[in-house]
């Protein structure tokens, strides 16, 4: 393993640039996260290497207090629009990665520790922007990196922002239920429901391992093949390491984050599976995909209703994270919003190009790449 020498900060917490962090140390972190997200888990970037998908040059900031990991963040350097085609640096980001904040612990040193991990980023970055999407503005040690940012003198701008659907697990299902806002939504929902029972037996089943999970993974990357994503060939299925990094990364192994399958049957047949990792608490349901010949049942949010009631029911997690962007149809369904942001992030220093015309190639970017998905989704 490869660690830059380790600078010590005034609170004794140590950042270092690494090419891979003690797997033990790592796990410990994922579990004692202010916020729980798995996607910078040592079990999501291992699916991504074994599948052939981990970007070259992928590096890490890690900071250390004592024998404990207490921070940790992985990155890559990358040619941007934003730096004119020059490098920029990003936090660790692929199709299958919904939220990019970095791993800091709870606890009464979260601040010190975030303030050790900013010294981190701005040495990886030798003066270089960072350009960050997903990142959950108010969750974990995220406010406190932020403040500790402008402590220092960096300037940060927003690129876009949304508020993204979640569930906290309330008392029981009916206290969900309970003066909700869009209460036409489950109206609507119980009506498509008895219309699909009308065509055959509808049922609600669930995996966390084995035979049964392998099964439902199976039963997701067929439907999806299937669907308007095999079609366009952006479906999981449709590129032999996309695949090989479904079944990777939805297989339960050891460690902190767990796996879970819902699928919606008809007649024992799955309409609807989703796939979501869990971790902290918080289930991320990262991936759905649904018959789309059934799509006037609407079996895909038939299956979400379920896996709320579920939710509440066995309280397999106390938070459900949709892992949507802007838009989904999942904000008529879940009651709570946490914000999300892309900002582009400048350390202190002569910059050659301003924050103000970054931003503005940067959202440029964005609507042209908006528009080529709205144009493959019409195809």
């Amino acid at each position: 393993m490869k660690v830059a020498s380790i600078v010590r900060a005034p609170s004794d917490a140590g950042f270092a640039l690494t090419d891979a962090p003690d797997p033990v140390a790592w796990d410990a972190l994922v579990t004692a996260s202010a916020a729980a997200h798995p996607h910078f888990s040592r079990h999501v970037i291992d699916a991504h290497r074994t599948a052939g998908l981990l970007p070259a040059g992928l590096r890490y900031v890690t900071v250390r207090r004592g024998d404990r990991l207490v921070a940790l963040l992985p990155f890559v350097p990358a040619r941007d629009l934003s730096g004119l085609g020059g490098k920029i640096l990003r936090p660790f980001l692929s199709p299958f990665v919904t939220a990019t904040a970095p791993l800091i612990a709870g606890g009464p040193d979260r601040t010190a520790d975030a303030q050790a991990l900013v010294a981190g980023l701005e040495s990886a970055s030798a003066g270089r922007a960072w350009r960050w999407p997903l990142l959950a503005t108010g969750a974990g040690g995220v406010p406190e990196m932020l403040a500790a940012m402008r402590g220092r003198g960096w300037a940060i701008g927003t690129v876009a922002a949304f508020e993204r659907p979640i569930m906290d697990r309330r008392a029981d299902h009916a206290a969900f239920l309970a003066d909700h806002p869009n209460r036409a939504r489950f109206k609507d929902l119980r009506r498509r429901a008895r219309r699909l029972a009308e065509t055959g037996a509808v049922a609600h089943v669930s995996a966390t391992g084995g035979a049964d999970l392998a099964r439902l993974v199976t039963a997701f990357l067929d439907l999806e093949r299937t669907g308007w994503k095999g079609q366009a060939g952006t479906a999981m299925a449709c590129r032999p390491e996309s695949a090989a990094l479904a079944r990777v990364l939805f297989t339960a192994a050891a460690g902190p984050v767990g796996i879970r399958a819902d699928a919606l049957t008809l007649d024992g047949r799955p309409v609807a599976v989703s796939l979501a990792l869990v971790t902290g608490g918080t289930a991320t349901l990262l991936k759905t995909a649904y018959d789309e010949d059934l799509r006037s049942h609407a079996p895909g949010l038939l299956l979400e209703d379920e896996i709320v009631r579920a939710c509440h029911e066995t309280g397999f997690a106390d938070r459900l994270d949709s892992a949507t962007l802007e838009g989904s149809v999942l904000e008529g369904l879940y009651r709570d919003r946490h914000p999300v942001a892309e900002i582009i992030a400048v350390p202190p220093g002569r910059q050659v190009i301003s924050l103000e015309r970054r931003l503005r190639l940067a959202r440029f970017e964005r609507e042209a790449r908006a528009a080529a998905k709205r144009a493959l989704r019409r195809r």
